[in-house]
């Protein structure tokens, strides 16, 4: 076994101004169209960066607790990361891993987002952790697109049926 870390790398160019971009990721009520239906948003270092998969449920499928690292005014975006129920002894109890958002300017009219998470152990006990979550970023970034470009967020990571 390895203790080195692994990543996960997504990234997107979104047909939408970067303030609007931006505010998506840093204001409540933004996150809560495309990413998760009740959202815990202060946009500063140190500040709460908690989503509520489950409207209404605070012990289960959340980030609770999570917090931002980093705040740089439309230019980047850290918080700490909890992974979802069924990774819970693997990813939430000892040190968090990292979500990393930048933001880039292509035009006045797009955005590039690149979503960096690290911190996941190189081992196999991990292995289901980051396929979920490669999985995961995915559907997020697709789901800003969609609802910055057409008004229609997919809120992730509803909980299996």
């Amino acid at each position: 076994m390895t203790i080195s870390t692994k990543g996960i790398s997504k990234e997107i160019t979104v047909d939408a101004p970067l303030n609007l971009v931006w505010h998506a990721w840093t204001i409540s009520e933004r996150v809560s169209e495309w990413f998760a239906p009740e959202t815990v948003v202060e946009a500063k270092e140190g500040g709460a960066y908690e989503l509520y998969f489950i409207p209404g449920n605070k012990t289960g499928m959340n980030t609770s607790g999570c917090k931002i690292t980093k705040l740089a005014y439309e230019k980047e975006l850290h918080f700490t990361w909890k992974g979802p129920d069924q990774f819970e002894s693997l990813m939430n109890k000892n040190a968090l891993t990292i979500v990393q958002v930048s933001f880039k300017s292509i035009n006045e009219s797009s955005t590039k987002v690149t979503v960096e998470h690290i911190g996941f152990k190189d081992n196999e006990d991990w292995i289901e952790a980051i396929n979920w979550h490669q999985i995961a970023w995915s559907g997020v970034l697709d789901s800003l697109k969609s609802a910055l470009e057409k008004g229609e967020g997919n809120l992730c990571c509803q909980p299996l049926k």
